[in-house]
């Protein structure tokens, strides 16, 4: 399937009345001082909630998202992400926000059809899990059931916040300003995998899981340039990251509302290998299909 030109610029040309780089290098660093600041007001916050003597407990399992209450705040951090993506977007690029979505129908449709997809292929890797891995149970059902709601909305935010930033505002500055997809779609896409580096908790595996990170933004970076929104990317984001954060996860991170945990770390780069490798292959089964999708409209 070839890309439609009409689609994509589209989609592309409201960034195309300031696409000057300097405006987006001035974004991307106004982004990140909103972002650091939003962070800041909520330490603030829980400093005067539980006091001087235990910010810094409290910020350490924040950090990790250990527990219920402090995965749900970690979720809650990206808020800054998307207002500095918002304020970057309305005050130096002088266009409406509503431009990094695209339009809204298709928003909600892709949204869906993405969560959609993506639920049906990984039903059976969730089963084989659960039957043939020795898994430790972690939240309890009625402490996951609780907290639920809150994590959906917090998993909402995260993965839209990513995804305006990467799919929404970069794709389209670049878009704008230079025609190579090795600039608007693999450059995004190598930055979303590094930012995802984390040495100490994924050990000698952290450059695996950097690839694979950015592997899947690249494909992402694809699928919203094919359906001119960040609906479909959402949607598929937010489903992999239920799944990665509140059914199976490795427990050195991200850990306090996971119903289970596997039997391995993700250091551990011989048991960790394979399941990457079949990541891959679960991604671009779900790619390919929503690429079907889309060329039946």
């Amino acid at each position: 399937m070839l890309l439609s030109p009409l689609v994509f610029d589209r989609y592309v040309a409201p960034a195309r009345l300031r696409p000057q780089v300097w405006r987006l290098l001035l974004g991307l660093g106004l982004m990140l001082v909103i972002y650091i600041s939003w962070m800041g007001a909520m330490a603030g916050i829980i400093g005067l909630l539980m006091g001087a003597s235990r910010l810094e407990e409290a910020l350490g399992a924040v950090g990790t998202g250990s527990t219920p209450s402090s995965l749900i705040l970690l979720l809650l951090t990206f808020v800054g992400m998307a207002l500095g993506t918002f304020a970057a977007t309305r005050w130096l690029h002088k266009r409406p926000v509503a431009t990094l979505f695209g339009p809204r129908k298709i928003v909600l449709r892709d949204f869906a059809v993405g969560f959609g997809i993506f639920a049906v292929v990984a039903l059976p890797g969730i089963l084989w899990f659960l039957a043939t891995l020795d898994l430790t149970r972690g939240v309890a059902w009625p402490v996951w059931f609780m907290f639920l709601p809150l994590a959906l909305v917090g998993l909402l935010i995260q993965t839209g916040a990513e995804e305006l930033v990467f799919r929404g505002y970069m794709q389209q500055q670049l878009a704008a300003r230079f025609a190579s997809r090795w600039v608007w779609m693999v450059l995004p896409s190598v930055i979303f995998g590094l930012v995802h580096y984390a040495p100490e908790e994924m050990g000698a595996s952290v450059w695996m899981i950097v690839f694979v990170t950015g592997f899947f933004g690249l494909l992402m970076a694809d699928l919203t340039a094919r359906s001119g929104s960040i609906g479909m990317a959402w949607g598929l984001h937010f489903a992999n990251n239920m799944f990665a954060i509140l059914l199976f996860t490795t427990g050195e991170a991200l850990d306090g509302l996971a119903l289970y945990r596997l039997p391995f770390s993700a250091s551990d780069t011989e048991a960790i290998l394979p399941l990457l490798g079949l990541d891959l292959l679960g991604m671009l089964l779900v790619w390919a299909i929503c690429r079907r999708a889309l060329r039946g409209r």
